[in-house]
Parts: C-alpha cells; structure tokens; sequence
C-alpha cells in the first residue's frame, strides 16, 4: 500500500519529464544548426507532413502543429543532410509575404506549411478556396490567419487575420506563452 503512494507522489513530476520531453519533439529544441543530421530531425519531430527536395539537394520540411497547436515549424537541411536552420512561420512576417495576385498554392504552402484540412472550405458560388492557420498574434492572444484563392488559378486573392473566439466569454484566449 505504501509503495501505491508513493507512485502517486511521483507521477506529477513523471508528467512534468514527459511533457518536457513532447515540447523538446515538437519543436525541434535541441537539434543543433550544423551538427544534427536528417535521421535525427525525424527521430526528434516524427515525419513531416510534407517535403521538397530543391535542385541544389538541400530539403524543405513541414511540421505543421494544429489543429491544437498554435505552429508550424519549417526545417531546412543543408544538401550534406545536415540541419541548416527550424523557423516557426505562423507569424506576421511570414503571413506578410503573401501576396494577393501574386502568390499561389504552392508558394503559400512552401511559405505556411498546409492548413489544418477540417478548416479548408470552397465556395462555389465565387469559385474561392480558402485555407486556415490557428497562431498566436502580436498581443499573445489565439487568432486565425486565412488564404483565399481562386480556385481556378490557384492565385491569391486576399487574406486576413481575425481572433479566434473560442474562449468561454468569446473573446480570444491567451496563447500562454
């Protein structure tokens, strides 16, 4: 009986390891630019939800995070394998880089990572795709970046932000970090 409370007392600071532990695989901490290899960014982070191979060798990965989490984190390796650099994108640079009239699905894509598939949606009746990213804005707090494209051309016709208001009272809540 006692050994039972012991487990008991342990297992919040079990939970505190492994959490720690799913944050390090999530993000890619602890992978070092130039040191880690492709092997070991897909040992660390699991495999991505898409990759492009550029003529030069070097790889472009996508580890989009939703649709709970609130990132999609973007790996670059170097033509030797090895790791260049993990860029989270789901911020107002990124989102600034895409541009109405010129960008298309693909660049969007290279760009963002894919959006979350349950918050993609055409509209027939104005031939319009539009695809969703949940992030966290400028003041901290869960929001929405969306995509519109004609659905023909694949070209961007505008985009826009607005919070995400699921919290209990609607208004947005907090990110947390």
């Amino acid at each position: 009986m006692n050994s039972g409370r012991q487990a008991c007392q342990h297992s919040p600071l079990l939970l505190a390891a492994l959490l720690l532990t799913a944050c390090a695989g999530y993000s890619g901490r602890g992978l070092q630019a130039g040191v880690a290899t492709l092997p070991e960014v897909i040992a660390t982070m699991g495999m991505p939800a898409l990759s492009w191979q550029d003529p030069d060798g070097s790889e472009q990965l996508a580890y989009p995070r939703g649709p709970a989490g609130t990132q999609t984190f973007m790996v670059f390796i170097a033509p030797d394998g090895r790791l260049q650099r993990i860029e989270g994108v789901l911020d107002m640079v990124h989102f600034a880089r895409v541009e109405a009239g010129k960008s298309d699905r693909e660049s969007v894509l290279r760009l963002l990572g894919p959006s979350v598939p349950q918050w993609t949606d055409y509209f027939k009746a104005r031939d319009e795709l539009v695809w969703e990213w949940r992030f966290c804005d400028s003041w901290n707090q869960l929001a929405r970046f969306d995509v519109l494209f004609d659905a023909t051309t694949g070209i961007v016709r505008s985009t826009y932000q607005r919070p995400d208001l699921m919290g209990w009272d609607g208004v947005a809540p907090y990110c947390g970090h």
